[in-house]
């Protein structure tokens, strides 16, 4: 008789919820878990723009996850994982061809580097919004990070604790969707 090895189920759906339409604070339902989580410090919003502080409502796929290698080994998801390099930014100037693109550092418009001197993006995924078409102002850089030690508000992305990402990652795929509601 082989060994039987335990599958573990991906998830399609994330659910985010917010503690009222102006919280910061809200809860990541996943199946049986109950995850807390990290919003835009403005709360959400179904009309997003540029530098509003607020998470954007609606469905966002997750595109892609990355890792700082040089702090966090042994991470497995069903998506995969790129490691971040040095010179990893993304757009944030409405005006430039590449807004809300990656581009490789140094640039010369208005960009966030991804490589940071604090852990937030030490796991970072890529949320789909404002993709096809890009709407001018329409907000860039959505992103599912790591939370802050004081777990304050973002700048519009969803972040959740170190601990609760190790638990969640194996379990995000091609498939997941998160719906910001």
């Amino acid at each position: 008789m082989g060994k039987h090895f335990a599958v573990r189920k991906t998830v399609t759906s994330v659910h985010v919820a917010a503690i009222s339409a102006r919280s910061s604070h809200g809860t990541l339902l996943v199946g049986a878990l109950r995850i807390p989580c990290a919003l835009g410090r403005h709360g959400r919003t179904w009309l997003k723009r540029e530098g509003d502080g607020k998470t954007p409502r609606g469905t966002l796929k997750l595109r892609r996850l990355h890792f700082r290698a040089d702090r966090l080994m042994r991470l497995r998801s069903a998506l995969g994982m790129d490691p971040l390099r040095q010179r990893d930014g993304w757009c944030d100037a409405a005006g430039d061809r590449n807004y809300n693109r990656p581009v490789a550092l140094p640039y010369r418009a208005g960009h966030e580097a991804l490589w940071r001197i604090d852990n937030v993006y030490d796991v970072l995924g890529i949320l789909a919004w404002n993709e096809r078409p890009r709407r001018r102002h329409g907000g860039s850089a959505i992103f599912f990070h790591l939370t802050e030690r004081d777990c304050r508000g973002t700048a519009g992305c969803i972040a959740i604790a170190p601990s609760d990402m190790r638990k969640l990652l194996p379990l995000l795929s091609r498939r997941t969707i998160f719906n910001v509601r």
